[in-house]
């Protein structure tokens, strides 16, 4: 699976030694894009209101640190509750570029329940970069993140 487990057992060992929320984000995302290609950047935005508020990131800045839910790739999948993974980010009418070098990008939901906490946010420079396994290693982030934040 990507070798994701070991990033699930870095973010329990922080929540065990009371790391804080901007800690654990911040770790979710250094450890994913640690892994290397296709994960260029990693942002970790929390939903607040009617809004995703960025509070973590690894990889290239953003100008988008508040973005309302409806609007691009991330907050379409808050609006939807589905998880959003884009291989062609050119072809999005509503897309909130990070940088133009960005070429295929993966939200994945942070959910407790059927309550949407924030998403983790991935962008590859490589068009359709994020297979099923990608996916699936990302949502195990997201999901150890619900539990411990």
């Amino acid at each position: 699976m990507l070798a994701i487990s070991p990033i699930v057992r870095a973010l329990r060992a922080a929540h065990v030694r009371d790391a804080p929320r901007a800690e654990l984000l911040r770790l979710a995302c250094e450890k994913i894009r640690g892994l290397g290609a296709p994960y260029t950047s990693v942002y970790a935005y929390m939903l607040q209101g009617d809004e995703l508020v960025l509070e973590a990131f690894s990889g290239r800045e953003t100008e988008h640190t508040r973005i309302p839910v409806g609007r691009g790739v991330c907050g379409t999948a808050v609006a939807t509750g589905e998880d959003q993974n884009v291989a062609d980010v050119g072809v999005v009418g509503n897309y909130l570029a990070c940088n133009l070098e960005t070429k295929s990008e993966l939200v994945v939901l942070i959910r407790r329940g059927h309550t949407i906490l924030g998403q983790l946010d991935v962008d590859s420079d490589v068009p359709a970069a994020f297979t099923v396994a990608h996916h699936e290693a990302v949502k195990a982030v997201a999901d150890a993140l619900a539990v411990l934040l």
